[in-house]
C-alpha cells in the first residue's frame, strides 16, 4: 500500500509543507510514494506481559568476540578522532566506542529499511495496542517532519537513506531530530555524513551526550550491596533509573556503596538488572549512567554500552 491512498497522510503533507515552507507537491509526492511496511508496527510492540528480563542473556548479545574485535579495529583506525572528542566534549572514548558498537557493530549493520517508509508507517499506522500509542504516533510524525526537512535542505532523495525499522540512521543510529540537533561535521569536509564518516559519527555521539548533561570525569556507576536489616528496597527502586538519592539517603535505606561510591557528591539511582529466575544484579547509577539512557531508555542498554566499551579498552590494553 502507498500512502497516496490515505487522505490523512496527504493532509499531513499539506500541513507540513505550509509549516516548513516546503514545496507542497514535493512533500505530497514523498509521503504519497512511501510504502506501508506491515512488519514494522509488530516490531514496535513491547514483549508480552510476564516476559522475564535477563541481563546476562541481553549482555551476551552485545559483548561478544566479534564486536570486541571490531571495536578494537574501529578504535585503532579512529584513535586521534576519539581522543579529540574526549578532549573537546568530555565524553570518554570507550563510551563512544560502546555506543557505536552496540548500535551497528561499527557500521556493519546500519539497517536496510527505507527510512521514508519506516517513518511513514509509524507516523500513520503505529500499533494501537501499544500502551503509549498516541504519544508515540506524535513522536514519529515529528520525526517524519524532521526527516523531510533534513533531506530537503541537503538536497537528498528522501527514498535513498536506509536505516532501522524505527527510522534511525548511520553508525550511531540517530533519529532525524537528533541528526538535526546534535550531528556535527567533525571531519571538516563541509557536510555531515553519519553513514560514511566515522569522524562525524564520533563527534556527533559525543555532542549528543554533552547535550544530555554528560559530566566529564564522573563515573557511570558504583558497586552496591545491601544491609538487609535496614533495607527499604521498594523505596530505593521507586524512582527507577532517575538519580534522586544522596549517598547518605541511599545508605539510610540499606544500600551499602563501594569505597568510590561513598565519595560521590551527586545524586544516585539504584539500578536493578533482572536475571530471569536468578537473583537480580544491582548498581548505583550516577547522572552519567542516566545520560546514556537518553540514547535508549533502558538500563540494560546503558550497561551493555558501558561494558562493551570497557571490554574493547581492555582488549586494546592486552
Amino acid at each position: 500500500m502507498l500512502y497516496a491512498s490515505r487522505p490523512e497522510a496527504l493532509q499531513f503533507a499539506d500541513d507540513l509543507a505550509a509549516r516548513r515552507d516546503l514545496d507542497r507537491e514535493w512533500v505530497r509526492q514523498a509521503i504519497g510514494q512511501a510504502h506501508f511496511l506491515p512488519q514494522v508496527p509488530r516490531l514496535m510492540l513491547p514483549p508480552p506481559k510476564g516476559t522475564a528480563k535477563n541481563w546476562r542473556v541481553y549482555r551476551s548479545r552485545f559483548i561478544d568476540p566479534i564486536r570486541i574485535r571490531a571495536g578494537q579495529r574501529f578504535w585503532q583506525e579512529n584513535q586521534a578522532t576519539l581522543e579529540r572528542a574526549e578532549r573537546e566534549y568530555g565524553v570518554p572514548a570507550e563510551i563512544i566506542v560502546g555506543i557505536i558498537g552496540v548500535e551497528t557493530i561499527y557500521g556493519q549493520q546500519m539497517g536496510t529499511f527505507r527510512v521514508m517508509d519506516a517513518l511513514a508507517t509509524l507516523a500513520f499506522d503505529f500499533p494501537s495496542a501499544h500502551p503509549r500509542a498516541k504519544e508515540r504516533t506524535e513522536f514519529f510524525r515529528r520525526e517524519l517532519e524532521q526527516f523531510l526537512s533534513l533531506t530537503n535542505r541537503s538536497n537528498t532523495d528522501p527514498f535513498e537513506p536506509r536505516g532501522s525499522y524505527a527510522g534511525a540512521m548511520g553508525l550511531g543510529q540517530f533519529m532525524p531530530s537528533s541528526w538535526v540537533r546534535y550531528a556535527v561535521d567533525y571531519d571538516g569536509d563541509g557536510r555531515v555524513d553519519l553513514f560514511n564518516s566515522p569522524a562525524d559519527a564520533i563527534g556527533s555521539v559525543a555532542n549528543y551526550f554533552r547535550g544530555h548533561g554528560w559530566t566529564p570525569g564522573m563515573p557511570t556507576h558504583f558497586g552496591v550491596q545491601f544491609d538487609t536489616a535496614r533495607l527499604q528496597m521498594d523505596d530505593l527502586l521507586a524512582p527507577d533509573i532517575l538519580p534522586t538519592f544522596s549517598v547518605a539517603s541511599m545508605q539510610a535505606k540499606g544500600a551499602v556503596l563501594d569505597a568510590a561510591g561513598v565519595q560521590h557528591n551527586g545524586p544516585l539511582a539504584l539500578v536493578e538488572l533482572q536475571n530471569g529466575a536468578e537473583a537480580p544484579s544491582y548498581v548505583a547509577g550516577t547522572e552519567n549512567f542516566y545520560a546514556i539512557t537518553r540514547y535508549n531508555w533502558s538500563s540494560y542498554y546503558a550497561m551493555a554500552v558501558i561494558e562493551l566499551g570497557r571490554e574493547v579498552a581492555a582488549a586494546r590494553a592486552r
